[in-house]
């Protein structure tokens, strides 16, 4: 048996032809017969595979291999998206953007800097920073304007957390909050005030009260940057806009004299935006010392400082020229709508 097959072999390279059509099987091509034969002789001594997956339970299965075939066959087309989304979200909301509102140009604009304010050559050289009292009169202060023109959204997130405080505190309880709150806020001014005309001063208020050493302590980087205090809580009133406020600080800051306005918070402000109406406030201040004939000086920067109980470095939100003359545009068109109102 063994030499018939040798000689079976040994016929392979003499008579191709033939043993084509010997051994052709149907799947095989013809240019390749050797190939075929060898293959075909493979698959009939071996014993055939078992696929593993034929003994998966089919119909158990049915249902998720076909969510993940038709998954992979359906395309995620921009109309498809939109669909969804108008499922789950509803349709979009067709309201004018905000941004567009913050495009007005005021009708009543006045520059945030007075061409026609006289500046002396050599400025008065005092010890003591200008402090004006705030006087009682008809003109609505800058507080005042800002808080009847809040944005309707702004106003829902505060009525939020007022409701939800009062939940935690009760109604007696949460007005004794605010009333902490307050009190905290004029002790803090008042210390800050002491540090600028006493350091002797300063300190003995520092250490006698404890409610505002975390605040004190958290502004301690920002007072080493500022110098030259102009004014402290001083009024400033505009002649031409009629609205008038009290102003925290006037000061050099890093060599660039501007409004510093202070603020204390509980919950960090790292950016601008967190601070809400605050840059308005400043950018309303500046236009006002600047047509204000009490001071002989004008300001063309701001600086918002938010100061934490804790104690933790003090955010310090420098703004430049242009950023004040794009938030007294703003300022401009809040106190347009004041107007209307009232």
């Amino acid at each position: 048996m063994l030499l018939v097959r040798m000689k079976f072999l040994q016929l392979l390279p003499r008579k191709p032809g033939k043993l084509e059509m010997l051994f052709q099987i149907p799947f095989c091509q013809k240019q390749f017969p050797y190939l075929c034969l060898a293959t075909s002789t493979c698959l009939y001594s071996k014993k055939k595979k078992v696929n593993s997956y034929e003994q998966v339970d089919q119909e158990k299965y049915k249902n998720l291999v076909y969510s993940v075939t038709s998954y992979k066959t359906s395309a995620q087309t921009p109309e498809k998206i939109l669909e969804e989304d108008n499922l789950l979200y509803g349709p979009p909301d067709k309201h004018r953007p905000l941004v567009k509102a913050e495009t007005k140009t005021p009708k009543n604009w006045v520059p945030l800097i007075n061409s026609n304010k006289k500046i002396p050559l050599l400025n008065r050289d005092s010890s003591l920073p200008t402090k004006i009292s705030l006087q009682k009169t008809n003109m609505p202060s800058v507080t005042r304007i800002l808080q009847q023109t809040m944005s309707p959204q702004q106003s829902f997130y505060l009525e939020r957390w007022k409701q939800k405080m009062i939940l935690e505190l009760g109604q007696d309880g949460f007005a004794e909050y605010s009333k902490k709150l307050f009190h905290q806020g004029e002790l803090f001014h008042a210390a800050l005030e002491s540090i600028f005309l006493s350091e002797e001063v300063a300190t003995k208020e520092q250490g006698e009260d404890d409610v505002i050493s975390g605040y004190l302590s958290s502004v301690q980087h920002v007072l080493k940057d500022i110098s030259e205090v102009k004014a402290l809580e001083s009024a400033v009133q505009h002649e031409a806009l009629q609205y008038l406020g009290l102003v925290d600080c006037v000061a050099k800051y890093r060599g660039q004299l501007c409004v510093i306005d202070w603020k204390t918070s509980e919950k960090p402000k790292p950016f601008l935006r967190n601070t809400f109406d605050n840059p308005l406030q400043v950018a309303a201040y500046i236009g006002a010392i600047n047509h204000d004939a009490n001071y002989d000086f004008q300001v063309s920067c701001g600086l918002v400082v938010v100061a934490y109980k804790n104690g933790s470095p003090a955010h310090p939100h420098f703004m430049d020229p242009g950023l004040c003359s794009q938030y007294w545009n703003k300022w401009l068109l809040r106190l347009e709508e004041y107007t209307e109102r009232n």
